[in-house]
Parts: C-alpha cells; sequence; structure tokens
C-alpha cells in the first residue's frame, strides 16, 4: 500500500533536503551552533543533575513486539583473573549483546526511509548488511549538547499520565510550552512528557507499548516551523500507537527522520525530570545527550544528563 497524499503533502512542507548541502549528513543538528550553546550553558543555575536513561538489563523495555530488538545479554568474560601471573592485578571483564534500539536511545536518520529514500534524498539501499548506514549512520552525530526543554504534555493537561489512545497535538504541545513559561527555540531539543513510562515503571512491558501514546501526525510541522534540533519522548513508538491514520504505520518517523532529518529519541525517562521542573518552575536546562559512536549504525544506546 502507497503512502497516501495527506503524508505526501506533510513531507512537502516539512522537507529540509539540501538546506545544508548536498553531502549534509546531520540534519537539524545542523542548528546547534556554538552560540545555541553557550546560551544552554547559561541555564544551569543550581547544577542540579537529572539522569533520563533507563537501566539497561535484560528484563528491559523490549517485549517481543519489534523483531530482532534483544534486551541486554550481560555476561562475564574474565572474573578477577590474574593476567600476568600469581599474585598480580587481577581483571574482570565483560561483554553484551543487545539492540542499539534496546532501551533509552537515539534514532539514527538511517533508521527508517520511505519511497526508496533516506534523508537529503540518498537511496534507501545504502544502508547494507556488512556496512550498516553508508551515509548519516549514528556516528555522524558526533555531539548532542544543546538547550533542553520539558514540553510536559500530561502536566499540563492535569494528568500524570496521558491515556494510550492520545495523539499529542501541536495545540498540546503550545499548552506545555505556555505551562513551562517558556518558548521552544531554534537548536533546542524537546522532550516530550507522557507519563507512559510509568506503565514500565510499573512492571508491564506489554502495556507500555501497546496502546500507546504518542506525537501526532501533525506535529513534524511544528518542530519544522520552530527549527528544533532533535526530540525525544517517553515511549516505545515515540508515536502515538496504533496509529491515528488506519494503516499508516510510522509516519511520524518517516517525516522527522527522512525528510526532515532531525534525530528522535525514545524510553528516556521524563519522570524525576518532570519533578524537577515543577518544583523549580524551570523547563528549559542544559542536555547532554552525546549518542554512542557506532559506525554505519541506524541507533544507539544513549545515557543524557540534564542540568539545571
Amino acid at each position: 500500500m502507497s503512502l497516501p497524499a495527506e503524508f505526501h503533502e506533510i513531507a512537502k512542507r516539512v522537507n529540509n533536503w539540501g538546506r545544508w548541502g548536498a553531502d549534509d549528513e546531520i540534519g537539524t543538528l545542523n542548528l546547534i551552533t556554538d552560540e545555541v550553546v553557550r546560551e544552554a550553558a547559561a541555564t544551569v543555575r543550581t547544577g542540579r543533575r537529572v539522569p533520563l536513561a533507563l537501566p539497561l538489563k535484560q528484563d528491559g523495555v523490549q517485549s517481543g513486539m519489534i523483531p530482532g530488538r534483544i534486551n541486554p545479554l550481560h555476561a562475564m568474560v574474565q572474573i578477577n583473573q590474574e593476567l600476568f601471573g600469581p599474585g598480580t592485578v587481577a581483571c574482570s571483564d565483560d561483554v553484551v549483546t543487545m539492540g542499539l534500539q534496546a532501551g533509552t536511545h537515539w534514532d539514527a536518520l538511517t533508521h527508517v526511509s520511505h519511497s526508496g529514500k533516506l534523508y537529503n534524498g540518498r537511496p534507501a539501499d545504502t544502508v547494507t548488511a556488512h556496512g550498516g548506514a553508508g551515509f548519516s549512520g549514528i556516528d555522524k552525530a558526533r555531539h548532542v549538547v544543546s538547550r533542553g526543554v520539558l514540553l510536559d504534555v500530561a502536566r499540563a493537561r492535569g494528568v500524570d499520565r496521558l491515556a494510550g489512545g492520545h495523539a499529542v497535538t501541536p495545540e498540546d504541545l503550545e499548552a506545555a510550552e505556555e505551562f513551562a513559561g517558556t518558548r521552544v527555540r531554534a537548536g533546542d531539543v524537546v522532550l516530550v512528557r507522557t507519563g507512559q513510562i510509568q506503565v514500565y515503571l510499573a512492571g508491564d512491558r506489554d502495556g507500555y507499548g501497546y496502546p500507546s501514546p504518542g506525537l501526532s501526525v501533525r506535529t513534524p510541522e511544528w518542530f519544522h516551523a520552530r527549527d528544533v534540533a532533535a526530540v525525544a519522548n517517553d515511549t516505545l513508538t515515540f508515536e502515538i500507537f496504533p496509529p491515528e491514520i488506519e494503516d499508516l504505520w510510522l509516519p511520524v518517523h518517516a517525516l522527522d527522520l527522512v525528510e526532515m532529518g532531525m534525530l528522535q529519541g525514545q524510553n528516556w525517562n521524563l519522570e524525576e525530570l518532570s519533578t524537577a521542573c515543577g518544583e523549580t518552575g524551570r523547563y528549559a536546562f542544559l542536555l547532554s545527550a552525546m549518542p554512542e559512536p557506532f559506525v554505519g549504525a541506524t541507533g544507539t544506546p544513549v545515557a543524557p544528563v540534564a542540568v539545571l
């Protein structure tokens, strides 16, 4: 089934192909300039640090709904081994096998394609079995440090958690912006809180993934108009799941990653941050969310930290 005309119309309006040149591989991360980072650093007042990553563990958020995306399998390969002979310093080492998007993560611009294309018009078949992403792998996103803004949609609507069928709209984002008393601006990394992560934290992995609130197909135009650098939220699928338009699967992924060239993040734990921002009355902060530089990867684990 081909993508509907409605999707292609939105795609034309948010398309950034060629905006930063034909060779560009990082998309809206170009909006994080030195000036943006200096201004982000100026938001730090107390130095309070809030971690936003879920623990990486074998009974993590993945329930099997997404084929091949396994939770971390951790094994020890050395335990107190005296490598250089008896009485020498002993070492312990471990290894992990996991899906790179299994926990708190960034999606690279090559995570999805549509109509045979990736961001900036590159062919989808440049992602290969042996080489991974030939262009725009997550290793190209070398530094993600900017002003973060929490749009606490749940709190702005007067609830602790949005219902599973709630599609977060531009109107919701603006209401959360007003609730926060700040305005999203060019180069910001926007964190959208739905409260859905509470379902996983309560032990219900299946209920966390489905049904889930998430971003509406209308939101990419809002992010494009504000020149947002990246967006992350506290859900498994990022966008509303099941989709708001019947049989139109992952349209927000395609619009954000392919058309706009904007990083997406999922499974971010925004609960402590929501509390901290509410206590301080400040919803803008310095955000460090550095991708692990797996060469050619279409996503990566991340351990973001907000500094207030």
